[in-house]
């Protein structure tokens, strides 16, 4: 088991924490190597590499034979491993899934509410806080308040901080609000909880310096890296099937250092 605290990781540190967030074992040692001190899945990109949708298509055992396959080549970063709802409203089967993650290294979790009510996560918080401290695994609580737009446009922020409260009571250590951009917004929903607020990459999103004048500690790029990789090799693609292949060689990683 490895037991380095995500949580120290995190609060360890001052200022506004950069995740770039992997999708399979190459791609972590490739932000690994761009100097990323932690590591945390995207689900949208972990889907994609197997040929499916995002939005709960994966199971269990896939989600942790990617976790497996991570820190296996990455064996000294603390990992966070995104798992949706947790692929179940059981409580059982939610708590088992996050022990065989415990049990392959994994020391932080990124669950998330969904359309649900806030009373569903809270309870898997509570479930999987009884049986994991803080000292072992960082629970981080995604509320998807503005990305599905479960409240109207002046009570979102509200409905976020809300919501936060319900799930740092149940024993969240963070949380997450994707679709924020808003920085008056950003800025009252984290002065309004004691845990760090977690932000998502969006073009619409105010820069570092600002995030972390706001009282952002951790900023996430979410799926984006997977869309830019899976993107840029098509673009490559389309240049090799017209007879133009320099692209290919302008890389900043090399054959032997892939293979490193």
């Amino acid at each position: 088991m490895i037991t380095t605290s995500f949580a120290s990781a995190i609060l360890s540190k001052p200022g506004l924490l950069r995740i770039p967030n992997a999708w399979d074992a190459a791609s972590a040692r490739r932000v690994v190597s761009a100097g990323a001190p932690l590591l945390a899945t995207t689900s949208a990109g972990v889907s994609w590499s197997l040929g499916l949708c995002d939005g709960e298509a994966l199971t269990p055992p896939q989600v942790v034979q990617r976790a497996l396959e991570i820190r296996r080549v990455c064996p000294a970063t603390p990992l966070s491993v995104d798992i949706e709802r947790g692929y179940s409203n059981a409580l059982g089967d939610v708590a088992d899934l996050v022990d065989a993650l415990v049990r392959a290294g994994v020391s932080s979790i990124n669950i998330e509410d969904g359309d649900d009510t806030p009373a569903v996560l809270a309870s898997k918080i509570a479930a999987i806080r009884s049986s994991h401290d803080r000292r072992i695994l960082f629970i981080n609580a995604r509320t998807d308040v503005y990305l599905l737009g479960l409240a109207a446009n002046g009570d979102r922020a509200t409905e976020a901080i809300s919501r936060a409260l319900t799930y740092v009571d149940a024993g969240c250590d963070g949380v997450f609000v994707p679709g924020v951009t808003d920085a008056d917004e950003i800025e009252v929903i984290a002065a309004s909880i004691a845990v760090p607020l977690n932000v998502m990459a969006l073009p619409s999103l105010p820069g570092v310096d600002e995030l972390e004048r706001l009282g952002v500690r951790r900023l996430t790029a979410g799926p984006a890296l997977a869309i830019a990789a899976y993107g840029r090799c098509e673009e490559l693609a389309g240049e090799f099937m017209s007879g133009k292949p320099d692209g290919l060689w302008a890389a900043p990683v090399d054959f032997a250092g892939m293979n490193a």
